[in-house]
């Protein structure tokens, strides 16, 4: 049984620990598509390095395998590079790109950094990201055994809502994230990284509790760590999310 340790105040804080489900099958596939993906990279920038040497034509089935497999995070990352694409860049400190592993079952999003993530370019890093942290504790699992990030990449001011070209301009990062990883179910803090994944404008009240789908993967919407910090009460509900989520993993 998991206990609900995380719901504790921070003097009797215990963990419960999430039995241990056998998921080799699951990490088999996720390191094959992790070495084809590295192989296609290499590939692609091998063919870079023909086309300015001249060649002028490829053949056809290497057309196909650098289309057909996915980016890796680092691709991804250098593509972002130091992002100008809206006016959140002006007053950033950090491009707060994610964290964890590229293998990972469980991705967590988030809306987007707040002040010490800014700071520091790491999601989830302030008092939410504590309580996130002991989240994942209680799910048996290590901050670097899953991967976190935000739809969002750079603080908006005063921690205000995204502006929709901001998302825009943002959002198709999270979902070659996303797809690159291909997690078997990913957590959505927050009402607006839930509303986001499963394009809905409704609550989060009304969307958790459920799941849902981004591109074929399970999503788990639950109250953002820094809700739950204002409403303490909501944490048995939250730990419900949880639960639903570990479901879904091998």
């Amino acid at each position: 049984h998991v206990t609900l340790g995380y719901m504790q105040d921070e003097e009797t804080m215990r963990f419960g620990n999430h039995g241990g489900k056998s998921h080799g099958d699951g990490e088999v596939e996720r390191s094959v598509r992790r070495d084809l993906a590295e192989l296609a990279a290499s590939l692609r920038q091998h063919l870079s390095y023909q086309a300015l040497m001249g060649l002028e034509w490829l053949p056809s089935e290497l057309v196909t395998i650098t289309q057909v497999l996915p980016e890796t995070l680092d691709e991804i990352r250098g593509k972002l590079g130091e992002c100008t694409r809206c006016r959140l860049h002006s007053n950033r400190s950090h491009i707060v790109f994610g964290e964890g592993t590229s293998s990972a079952r469980i991705v967590i999003v988030g809306e987007g950094p707040g002040r010490d993530e800014d700071r520091l370019g790491r999601p989830f890093v302030g008092a939410a990201g504590k309580l996130l942290d002991r989240i994942i504790a209680a799910m048996g699992l290590r901050r670097q055994e899953v991967y976190i990030c935000n739809v969002i990449k750079c603080r908006p001011p005063k921690n205000r809502d995204p502006l929709p070209e901001e998302i825009e301009a943002c959002g198709p990062f999270l979902r070659r994230q996303l797809r690159a990883i291909r997690p078997q179910a990913i957590l959505a803090l927050g009402g607006f990284a839930a509303q986001f994944l499963i394009s809905s404008q409704q609550p989060i009240s009304k969307l958790r509790g459920r799941v849902h789908q981004f591109e074929g993967i399970p999503v788990v919407p639950t109250y953002h760590p820094a809700y739950l910090l204002r409403n303490p009460l909501q944490k048995r509900q939250a730990w419900k999310d949880v639960q639903l989520l570990l479901s879904l993993v091998e």
